[in-house]
């Protein structure tokens, strides 16, 4: 699951929702929200989500990004 946003962006991302994923990531950050200063991405939600990596402890990163958690999440959210 990644959103990465190298430059500044004119577009703004809001309300998103990430619900019920399962799955084997291909690198340890499995979680990685990366986004502008200028439009962070807001009210993002992620709601019983659970990501693996063979091998390896899964990370989170955040980065001009916000929201909150429901249920289990794994990696532990950097929200």
């Amino acid at each position: 699951m990644y959103v990465v946003i190298e430059h500044v962006s004119g577009v703004r991302v809001n309300d998103v929702v990430y619900r019920n994923i399962q799955g084997t990531s291909a690198t340890a950050i499995a979680i990685k929200f990366e986004c502008s200063a200028t439009n962070p991405f807001i009210g993002i939600r992620l709601e019983n989500v659970s990501l693996t990596c063979r091998n390896q402890e899964v990370q989170s990163h955040c980065a001009n990004a916000n929201g909150k958690i429901v249920g289990t999440v794994q990696p532990n959210s950097c929200l």
